[in-house]
């Protein structure tokens, strides 16, 4: 049986899009640019908050003089309220708290600012739930580096093979797989079935409840 499961955040454990789509577009208003379709974050999202305004202010018309700024302004009104319209997906507490019935360590690894990733998992999960809640901090490398999924293995006194990784995006499968990982894509997300299977998800499942089953399978 699998010991560990890392999960993303956004788009995996809890619906974030709107929140995202709220705080980029209150950005791009103050630099006079067209706020953004809340759908396109789906995609402007995913690889941090860097990239996330990058990617929204060329869409919105941007030479990018602002870049810079407006990137530091994501992390700051993040921080400030990083719970704004976010949900956690249907029967992901249920399963969550099952895995922690059966022992299984918990955690969370995502692009989003250390600080928003623990006020935004706490807020919806509690403290109790994960063992190790893990955002982008200066200096780290993001994903899809497979640096901090080793780490955090490493902290569960686990091998990278006796983890499953959770998420629902090429930089998510990208993760899992570059750590040696069984990597597991998931439908209910951000993206869709053909950028998982093009990213070579192990697995690829509809509802959280899946996982459970999944943990329960032989190490290969």
């Amino acid at each position: 049986m699998y010991q560990a499961c890392i999960f993303d955040l956004d788009g995996t454990l809890a619906d974030t899009v709107e929140s995202i789509a709220n705080v980029a577009n209150q950005i791009l208003d103050r630099f006079g640019l067209p706020a953004q379709p809340v759908e396109d974050y789906k995609y402007h999202a995913g690889d941090g908050g860097d990239i996330l305004m990058e990617r929204c202010m060329r869409a919105a018309g941007s030479d990018l003089s602002h870049l810079s700024e407006g990137q530091k302004l994501y992390r700051e009104i993040f921080a400030k309220n990083p719970l704004y319209k976010v949900t956690a997906f249907d029967g992901m507490k249920e399963t969550l708290e099952e895995l922690k019935r059966r022992q299984v360590k918990l955690a969370v690894l995502s692009n989003k600012p250390h600080e928003a990733t623990v006020l935004a998992v706490q807020g919806l999960f509690g403290t109790e739930i994960f063992d190790v809640i893990q955002g982008l901090k200066p200096g780290m490398k993001r994903k899809p580096a497979p640096d901090n999924a080793w780490m955090i293995a490493e902290r569960f006194g686990i091998k990278p093979e006796s983890c499953m990784y959770i998420g629902d995006t090429n930089t998510d499968m990208q993760t899992g797989k570059a750590a040696g990982m069984f990597t597991i894509g998931v439908l209910w997300g951000f993206r869709d079935r053909k950028e998982l299977e093009e990213n070579h998800a192990d697995r690829i499942i509809e509802k959280p409840e899946e996982i459970l089953q999944l943990q329960e399978e032989t190490l290969c």
